[in-house]
């Protein structure tokens, strides 16, 4: 019987996580996290189809954390997963307020004008 959890919990779950995306048949094993794709669009992951894991670099899939429906095994935390982990959500936290700055400038610029 397959151990499914359908509380996804904090965002970023850990690299070896298994996860069924929303009306997919298919399962992914997440690999990597904050993926910018080729036309310049960012991603929460990158996985591969579980079990049979990454056969070629064209099959790598680029998914949010909004897309998981259910979570079927999370993957390796230990200290180290938990520092990556902190130190991740620390520079997302930066990016947040540099974008929120720059719109705030922006606005400001546009009032003058």
């Amino acid at each position: 019987m397959e151990n499914k959890e359908n509380n996804l919990g904090e965002k970023y779950l850990p690299v070896g996580s298994v996860v069924r995306l929303k009306g997919a048949e298919k399962r992914l094993m997440i690999i990597g996290f904050c993926v910018n794709a080729d036309n310049n669009e960012n991603w929460d992951y990158s996985g591969c189809l579980y079990p049979e894991g990454l056969l070629s670099s064209d099959q790598i899939a680029v998914f949010d954390h909004s897309q998981i429906s259910e979570v079927y095994y999370k993957g390796l935390v230990d200290d180290e997963e938990k520092e990556f982990k902190k130190n991740l959500n620390d520079y997302l936290a930066s990016q947040e307020n540099v974008v929120a700055n720059n719109n705030v400038n922006k606005s400001d610029e546009n009032k003058e004008e």
